[in-house]
């Protein structure tokens, strides 16, 4: 009696412990299993984040102006814009942005509509544009490529130089918008081309005619090059 008393104490001894043993396992998997999720969660933000240097060139399209009796005539040229972006996630990206070209420009006064700018000679002004711009960054990396979109606000300023008559400087506020994409050709650098647009109001730089009061915009299409850290 009193072995089959110690045979029954040792079988629940082994059940106990093989339900314990199977119950850890249990719990390790679980835990295994949550660990991976989360390295794998942590692994795809990794991917998609990244902080870089640009510097592009490109070429201005800018719409001429017209109005208050004045025709305003910008001349396309070259430029170039230097990026610092910061990308946390696909819908979760911002870049500051300065860029910098030939902004010259031409006033006559409109025909049938000139008003007293009617006996104002052509002016040709030789200026330059500086831009500063903020913007919200949309990107999604597939492989080495990396399309994007970008919307932003900031400042064009339009600096002519020394004319014959009175010039002004003029600063106004700027409307951003454009996209592209990037290609990681290398583990750190790699190539950026975009096409961006920027809406702004036509500045006012010759004292002899008043301004066009009109919105243009120049648009940008764009190639260079990014280094990622």
């Amino acid at each position: 009696m009193r072995m089959k008393w110690m045979q029954a104490v040792v079988m629940s001894i082994g059940i106990a412990a093989w339900h314990g043993a199977a119950a850890q396992e249990q719990t390790s998997t679980a835990g295994q299993s949550q660990a991976n999720t989360a390295s794998q969660r942590q692994a795809a933000t990794a991917s998609e984040s990244q902080f870089d240097l640009g510097v592009d060139f490109y070429r201005t399209f800018t719409d001429a102006t017209s109005g208050l009796g004045t025709e305003q005539t910008p001349t396309n040229s070259g430029g170039g814009m230097f990026e610092i972006r910061y990308i946390n996630s696909p819908f979760i990206g911002f870049e500051f942005t300065y860029s910098y070209n030939h902004a010259n420009q031409s006033f006559t006064p409109k025909p049938g509509a000139c008003g007293f700018t009617c006996s104002n000679p052509t002016t040709n002004l030789t200026a330059t544009a500086d831009e500063i711009g903020l913007d919200y960054v949309v990107s999604k990396r597939f492989g080495s490529l990396r399309p994007f979109a970008v919307g932003g606000t900031g400042f064009f300023i339009t600096s002519p130089a020394r004319s014959t008559y009175e010039v002004n400087t003029v600063v106004r506020p700027v409307f951003i918008y454009g996209g592209g994409a990037d290609w990681g050709v290398l583990p750190h650098f790699g190539i950026r081309l975009q096409f961006r647009d920027n809406l702004f109001k036509a500045p006012n730089l010759s004292a002899l005619y008043p301004a066009t009061g009109v919105y243009t915009h120049s648009a940008e299409p764009m190639a260079g090059l990014y280094f990622k850290f």
